[in-house]
């Protein structure tokens, strides 16, 4: 089952499961705020993606701009900055699609079409 961890005050969400919608994919909607993935799932999430971790965090987001973090993620392991992710689902990239043969954080149509075998 396709999994989408979204926000629903997120722009780019409401677009990406209207864009699902429209296509009558079914999906399983998570909400990231309030049940986000966990270390161990965020470590697999950006293993199945192939995607540096960067891509994982929400640079747009009020909390990433709070805590400075584009200055902080720089000095920060790899195992610190997966322990930050996984501290507050705010922080990773939403739109988060998980499918069978691919995690995509944000929306790209491009992506997601292809992701899901369209």
């Amino acid at each position: 089952m396709t999994k989408v961890y979204c926000y629903d005050k997120c722009t780019t969400c409401k677009k990406a499961l209207a864009w699902l919608d429209a296509n009558k994919i079914q999906y399983e909607k998570i909400d990231i705020k309030t049940d986000h993935p966990d270390e161990s799932t965020l470590r697999k999430f950006h293993k199945k993606s192939g995607l540096p971790l960067k891509k994982f965090f929400n640079t747009s987001g009020i909390l990433y701009r709070e805590q400075k973090l584009s200055e902080k993620l720089l000095n920060m392991s790899e195992d610190e900055q997966f322990k930050l992710l996984a501290s507050d689902g705010m922080l990773v990239k939403r739109p988060l699609l998980v499918c069978d043969d691919a995690v995509i954080p944000g929306f790209k149509e491009e992506a997601w079409r292809e992701a899901l075998g369209m």
